[in-house]
């Protein structure tokens, strides 16, 4: 498989979808559509993978950015797969080997599959060989007519015979094709039927005329070759592709309380003896350690949490670190940057932002931390906020090792308090703190004797 290109055909709008989106873009279990259907096609070790894009062609493009090795043409206006196909045509020109043709909306297409197309192409003197799929109700797809010499033609549904249409097996729309005869076959199909559209299948007939072989290799399993054209088809194959993860990653050591609310995106790796409770949502390039306990309403995007960790109910991550044995929640909210280390707790209604929390140090209760650098063995009292924007400008908070700050206080940054020290409850701490002292800033209380009862009396 060494000389082999990959075209993907992304063009189409997806009308029934009723989106401004294009359809391969759709988000399938955490990833655009498309990613699945190049994620199969990338064991096959293309030199080169080219999509053919027409509606929302800078959006396509944009999407898969990260891709550096795409290559890009237009279908302008969508004439059809087979008027897809040719726009490829100049990239081609003097290239030999094999072109696998791909539907960029046909997410479940498993790598095996591919490679076995291509393995048998490759094994066979077939100009073209397709893959095919025997289904319960073949009705819309076009059927195999086969002879002696392998696959004879394709008959689309609306031209079948009572005869032909009875016939179950039918072309996917998937192929491997010699680049040799291609694009010039191509040059002859017409576009003499209702729609006015060139149609791909038409090759067969056109290579059959010229003595060539087509051959066709069967699907294993006909769920790999389900598209999407609708909002619930959308949802069905969501499902499907959950499914199939959960299931690799129970098979992995993970436990999950109940799969089927359990969702875990395509980039996310969880390690053993691992308990997902249910309702859990992983997303983007999240890692998940070994012996960790998420709990329900958990949800975490693209971040990192080492073994042993524990996050409580109803908790959102994003784009945070957590170290080993720290304890989250519930209802905690980690925001970008933040960093908890080793043995560290942020408990119920706290948010960090930007923030490292050190080792072993606890902010157990109601707490806003922003923009702050916090030591080991601290304790961030109930209620404590770093003050870190001044209106205009984010200002940094240090907090060394072993400091204890007082409920209700308040650290206008920026500002520093240093080792070993203590900030007393309710104080509003607007300059540094020096190590091992007591800071206290808190207004002067005023007692003032039999004020109760004259203001009832006036009432």
């Amino acid at each position: 498989m060494s000389n082999i290109h990959v075209v993907v055909l992304a063009a189409g709008k997806g009308t029934r979808m009723k989106s401004a989106l294009p359809k391969v873009l759709h988000p399938l279990a955490g990833a655009p559509v498309i990613s699945y259907v190049l994620a199969a096609a990338r064991p096959l070790g293309a030199k080169t993978t080219t999509l053919v894009v027409g509606h929302g062609a800078d959006a396509v493009r944009e999407a898969l950015a990260s891709h550096g090795d795409l290559r890009f043409v237009i279908q302008e206006p969508q004439l059809g797969t087979g008027h897809a196909l040719r726009q490829a045509e100049p990239l081609f020109r003097g290239v030999e080997g094999t072109l696998v043709l791909l539907s960029g909306d046909v997410p479940l297409l498993a790598a095996r599959t591919l490679e076995r197309l291509v393995g048998a192409h490759l094994a066979s003197p077939a100009a073209a060989t397709l893959l095919t799929a025997t289904l319960a109700d073949p009705f819309g797809y076009g059927r195999i007519v086969r002879d002696k010499g392998g696959v004879a033609r394709v008959v689309e549904e609306r031209d079948a015979t009572a005869d032909q249409g009875a016939i179950r097996e039918v072309n996917v729309g998937i192929y491997a094709f010699d680049l040799a005869p291609l694009f010039p076959a191509l040059a002859g199909i017409a576009s003499a039927n209702a729609q006015g559209e060139y149609y791909l299948p038409d090759i067969v007939r056109i290579y059959r005329g010229e003595g060539r072989v087509v051959n066709a290799v069967p699907l294993d399993d006909a769920i790999e070759i389900r598209g999407i054209n609708t909002r619930k088809e959308l949802a069905a194959l969501s499902r499907a592709v959950r499914e199939r993860r959960n299931e690799a990653l129970m098979a992995s050591g993970v436990t999950m309380e109940d799969p089927n609310t359990t969702y875990i995106g395509p980039d996310v790796e969880v390690g053993c003896d691992t308990v997902l409770r249910a309702n859990v949502s992983l997303e983007g390039r999240t890692r998940i350690g070994a012996g960790c306990e998420i709990h329900s309403n958990v949800h975490i995007v693209d971040s990192t949490v080492d073994d042993g960790v524990v996050i409580l109910n109803c908790c959102l991550v994003n784009r945070a670190k957590i170290a080993s044995g720290a304890r989250i929640g519930p209802f905690a909210h980690l925001r970008p940057e933040s960093d908890v280390r080793q043995g560290a707790h942020v408990g119920n209604f706290v948010e960090l932002k930007k923030t490292t929390l050190g080792a072993q140090s606890k902010a157990n209760h109601m707490a806003y931390l922003g923009d702050a650098t916090i030591g080991e063995r601290v304790n961030i009292g109930a209620g404590t906020i770093t003050c870190n924007y001044d209106g205009e400008c984010k200002h940094p908070t240090v907090i060394e090792d072993g400091v204890f700050i007082g409920s209700a206080s308040q650290l206008v940054a920026p500002v520093k308090v240093g080792e070993g020290a203590y900030v007393a409850a309710g104080s509003t701490i607007t300059r540094d703190v020096p190590p091992g002292a007591l800071g206290i800033a808190r207004g002067v209380q005023v007692n003032k004797e039999g004020w109760v009862g004259r203001k009832r009396k006036k009432a």
